[in-house]
Formats: structure tokens, C-alpha cells, sequence
């Protein structure tokens, strides 16, 4: 059996950070990802909005790191969940069990009057500039052979 997912998408809304009553961490959140369907050359697209769910250190991470807005890669695997309501219909629902959450894009800057530390709403939009790096003195070679130095 094999059961693997892979999303790249937006956060559709703020996650949700609970714990359970014996202290494990759980984070809820949605993500719209896009579809192409019909012929490629027309382009038609539909958004599929998908519920995730976190758990320990990834919703801490989730929580603390995203946002609404905020461009995620979601590893992990599709769960469906079923009970039955108080009057007797069944419900259904499917969502992801993330594995892993990574951040595909960097928080945008505080606005005037946020907190430094406030939640993302929306990806940042500068252009990334690389860091200065230190000019290092460095050896002759040929750098078309790796096992020049041997």
C-alpha cells in the first residue's frame, strides 16, 4: 500500500494551534492549490481548497511561521475521517496528515504600527538581494576537475 501526497498552495486561513488534553500539539489549517483541467493550450484552472492537519513540532512550526497568504510545500498523507452526527447523518471529511510543512517563500516585513513578530497575511514582494560574502583567498585550479588537489 502507498499513500503519499505532495501540495504546493497558499494558506487560505491562519492555522489553528490546539493540544490535546495530554499536551501533544495540533495544528489545522486550509490551502488553496491549483488544477489545470480541460486542454493544456486553453488553460483553464480550478482551486481545490484542502484541509491539513499538523501535529507536535510541525504545528508549532505551522503556528508560529505561517500565515494567511503564505506560499507552503505540504508532505504527507490523505485521511478520511467519518462519524455520525447527533441526529443521525453520517459525515465525511478528507484532509491531508501533514509529515512535513516547509515555507516556500519569506514573510513579508511588518507594517507600520505591527509587531515585529506579527503573522505573515500576504508573501513578500521585494526583490531577494543575496548577502555580502567575504572575498577568500583561494588556490589556483582547475575547477573543471574535481580531483585536480589529489
Amino acid at each position: 500500500m502507498f499513500n503519499k501526497v505532495l501540495l504546493v498552495g497558499r494558506v487560505c486561513t491562519d492555522p489553528e494551534l490546539k493540544y490535546t488534553p495530554s499536551g501533544i500539539a495540533v495544528a489545522n489549517f486550509r490551502i488553496a492549490v491549483d488544477r489545470q483541467f480541460g486542454s493544456s493550450a486553453q488553460g483553464e484552472r480550478e482551486t481545490d481548497f484542502i484541509n491539513i492537519v499538523a501535529w507536535r513540532q510541525s504545528a508549532e512550526f505551522v503556528n508560529t511561521y505561517l500565515g494567511k497568504g503564505r506560499l507552503v510545500l505540504v508532505e504527507g498523507r490523505l485521511q478520511v475521517r467519518q462519524w455520525q452526527t447527533q441526529d443521525g447523518q453520517r459525515r465525511r471529511d478528507t484532509e491531508v496528515v501533514a509529515e512535513q510543512v516547509r515555507a516556500l517563500d519569506r514573510p513579508r516585513e511588518p507594517r507600520e504600527g505591527e509587531a515585529p513578530g506579527a503573522r505573515a497575511t500576504a508573501p513578500r514582494q521585494e526583490a531577494y538581494n543575496e548577502p555580502d560574502v567575504p572575498d577568500f583567498d583561494v588556490p589556483d585550479m582547475d575547477i573543471n576537475d574535481p580531483f585536480a588537489d589529489q
